[in-house]
């Protein structure tokens, strides 16, 4: 669904085009690819599909012999070295013999017929159109969409009424450094974990590289990146032994962070393919985020806050996967969630004072969306250039530095955030 799962089926397949190569009748390995990519996007294959997708991985098994051997014979795990691409775009530091590793496995597959697969294209977007005629809900104000106000906060509102910041601040207070205990520790720590599909994985990675190189950031502050490629909002609500869960726990044991520590949470969502009018595909994404919401506040139970995002622009999609107006309504299911909360929904719970905890307490995070080449009134703008030719729905390295750099502004300029992410508040 992203770069890196395209480069990831690269690694899986390396090798497989000079199969091909020797018989072009022998397998269809373009069609596997895409097979594959469609898989993981939440797509159900027909079993002839499944079944060729299963044959493909069948004679990479077969050929890992032959086609896994470097130079002078020299043997690539390339699942090792997917692994490890992963965690170098989700910006960790890869040890020498890591990185050695990862270099050697793009030596090899660039010495690959294709470079050992299809490249991504670069360029940008060619589909859809530059703007919708839709009104940014922060820009909407008494204004009305479907029968709803403007505001993140509704009413016309984009801040939190003095009731709701009340109650952050009393959050807000809670957070501190914390050993793997969860009691407060001196050399603890501060745990940020983003949640989300392969938009959010995408955009999150490269905020952790500029947040991780700002010399304002709290030391204490860990940023993780939960957020994973063909995990859509529905794709969350599996058990806690499903894959995307121990993801999630790989990934803060390799930061060095215990659940107890985990007290914030970006959460940027969607639903794969909607097809269903608004306001039900928003009420379906909101009950899904819901879900999942409880669910990160049961496995972590120090989580205080969780910021939410909707999707930035989509206009210049050429696929079903979430074109508009879906990414553009899907902000009012993020501040239905909120407003359901602050009006005392008890499976939304956040206060103890008030019964079972069940959530974090929830507030907006940076509101990504604007009508394309149409300025919102904060300049904001999503050009054909933000977004990859491939789909015109996932950011380009462009429209990931945007939404990097939005998230990283919000986060040490915000006054119900900035207390957390900076050293000196």
């Amino acid at each position: 669904m992203k770069r890196l799962m395209l480069f990831g089926f690269a690694l899986l397949f390396a090798g497989r085009l000079a199969l091909a190569a020797d018989d072009p009748a022998a397998f269809d390995w373009p069609r596997a690819r895409a097979l594959y990519q469609r898989q993981q996007q939440g797509e159900q294959l027909t079993p002839d599909e499944q079944a060729y997708v299963a044959q493909a991985k069948q004679l990479h098994a077969q050929q890992e012999q032959s086609n896994g051997s470097g130079a002078g014979g020299e043997q690539v795990d390339w699942q090792r070295a997917t692994k490890l691409f992963q965690r170098s775009q989700r910006g960790e530091q890869l040890s020498p013999e890591d990185q050695a590793y990862l270099d050697k496995a793009k030596a090899l597959r660039q010495k690959r017929p294709n470079g050992g697969g299809a490249k991504e294209v670069t360029g940008p977007a060619t589909g859809g159109k530059d703007a919708t005629g839709l009104i940014p809900l922060c820009d909407l104000g008494t204004g009305k969409y479907k029968g709803e106000d403007g505001g993140l906060y509704g009413g016309g509102k984009n801040e939190p009424t003095p009731e709701l910041a009340a109650a952050a601040k009393k959050e807000l207070a809670k957070i501190r450094p914390l050993g793997a205990d969860g009691q407060p520790a001196d050399d603890g720590k501060v745990a940020l974990l983003s949640v989300g599909m392969s938009n959010t994985t995408m955009e999150y990675s490269r905020f952790k590289q500029l947040a991780d190189a700002d010399a304002a950031k709290s030391p204490k502050l860990v940023i993780v990146d939960g957020a994973q490629g063909g995990q859509a909002a529905a794709q969350w609500l599996t058990g806690p032994e499903s894959r995307v869960w121990q993801t999630v726990d790989e990934r803060l044991k390799a930061a060095g962070v215990a659940a107890a520590q985990v007290q914030v949470v970006w959460l940027k969502q969607a639903n794969m393919r909607p097809t269903e009018a608004y306001p039900e595909h928003a009420k379906k994404l909101q009950a899904d985020v819901a879900e999942c919401l409880r669910r990160l506040k049961t496995k972590f139970p120090n989580l205080r806050i969780a910021y939410l995002s909707s999707r930035i622009y989509a206009g210049y999609a050429t696929t079903g996967l979430n074109p508009e107006p879906f990414a553009y309504e899907g902000a009012f299911a993020m501040r239905a969630l909120i407003l359901a909360q602050g009006q005392g929904a008890a499976d939304l719970n956040w206060d103890a004072a008030h019964g079972e905890v069940k959530a974090p307490l929830l507030l907006w995070g940076p509101y990504l969306w604007a009508d394309g080449t149409k300025a919102r009134s904060d300049g904001l703008t999503w050009t054909r250039d933000d977004l990859t030719p491939r789909d015109g729905t996932h950011p380009s390295p462009a429209g990931r530095q945007k939404v990097a750099e939005q998230l990283l502004k919000f986060c040490k300029t915000d006054p119900l955030a900035r207390g957390w992410f900076l050293a000196k508040p």
